[in-house]
């Protein structure tokens, strides 16, 4: 169902779809992801996550206090933003993701250690262990590993799996499946909508 033409049909660039359309095809077949909704439905989700299968790597680079003090509840004011922009990306994951999904305190450096990677934008030490049990990959000692191609899709299909995404896909469950993948914040709902029926129908040509 995967290939560097079915990607291409779905929307990724080409360029993108020789690089992932190995990967894909393993971690897709492992978990089910083998019907045109399914493979729709997923491919358009990760799209959206990873910027087209560009960004592997969660961008931590803010440019603005506004911006990065509106995001997260952990930056204590502009003046507090402002300095953690200027000592850097490291600082800002370490103290925004401090305490939280399994992590350790600002000083532990898990909030960098575990920003998110891969399809899924894996984030936080609980995440990285659960899937490192259901895959048995090692992935609380090499978290850089969830960055590369091959694990970036098979932990984003294993996600797609324990969120029983499939079922979703099936019932054309677009919105559904945004708020299993994003959580309640549905980020870029439609642009997800419009990616997975788009490419359910080219799918179905394909």
């Amino acid at each position: 169902m995967i290939s560097v033409r079915t990607l291409i049909a779905a929307g990724v660039p080409p360029t993108q779809a020789r690089q992932f359309a190995e990967p894909l095809a393993a971690a897709c077949a492992r978990f089910g992801i083998n019907t045109p909704a399914r493979v729709a439905g997923f491919v358009a989700q990760c799209r959206v996550e990873s910027a087209d299968f560009t960004m592997l790597e969660e961008n931590l680079r803010y440019r603005t206090p506004e911006v990065l003090d509106r995001t997260f509840s952990a930056v204590r004011g502009l003046d507090d933003a402002a300095r953690l922009i200027k000592a850097g990306p490291q600082a800002i994951a370490n103290r925004v993701y401090a305490g939280r999904m399994g992590n350790g305190p600002e000083a532990s450096g898990d909030g960098w250690r575990y920003r998110g990677r891969g399809l899924k934008q894996l984030t936080g030490r609980d995440h990285y262990a659960e899937a490192a049990r259901a895959l048995a990959q090692p992935y609380l000692e090499q978290p850089e590993l969830v960055g590369q191609p091959a694990d970036a899709a098979l932990t984003a299909a294993w996600y797609w799996h324990v969120a029983k995404c499939n079922t979703l896909a099936d019932a054309a469950l677009w919105d559904a499946i945004t708020r299993a993948v994003n959580g309640p914040a549905m980020l870029q709902a439609a642009l997800r909508r419009q990616y997975s029926q788009e490419a359910v129908l080219a799918l179905g040509l394909a």
